[in-house]
């Protein structure tokens, strides 16, 4: 995994572990990676993804089973579309914005690039 410089690394770590949440290559209500194996797979501190858990968990995303291990709580993927869509809204489609206004983009054009893209992945649904 390559980290950015300009996010902190457990919270980068915390956005792999919903990706995965997200992709269903971990499930609801399945184990994922213990604090070690998944500290050892991405080459980063047992602390820093220990940290990246309990952020999890505080979102409800994850759960501790104590002596068993971390899981995947049932309602997941709903808990992590709310707070990546909070995120989103709050802070990257400001500078979305502001971006299309100083480039001269219009919503119609920004549109239809969403519709190909939507053919192109097939979650076309218009």
């Amino acid at each position: 995994m390559e980290f950015r410089d300009n996010e902190a690394i457990y919270f980068q770590i915390a956005t792999f572990v919903g990706e995965n949440i997200l992709l269903e290559k971990w499930k609801p209500g399945e184990k994922i990676p213990s604090v070690r194996d998944l500290a050892a797979d991405l080459q980063v501190n047992p602390n820093t993804v220990m940290r990246s858990y309990e952020f999890l968990q505080g979102k409800e995303v994850i759960v501790n089973k104590r002596g068993i291990g971390f899981f995947v709580t049932e309602d997941s993927i709903c808990k992590i579309k709310e707070h990546r869509k909070e995120l989103f809204l709050g802070q990257e489609l400001p500078l979305f914005f502001r971006n299309l206004s100083l480039l001269g983009i219009s919503i119609e054009e920004i549109e239809q690039r969403y519709i190909v893209f939507l053919k192109e992945n097939n979650q076309f649904e218009k």
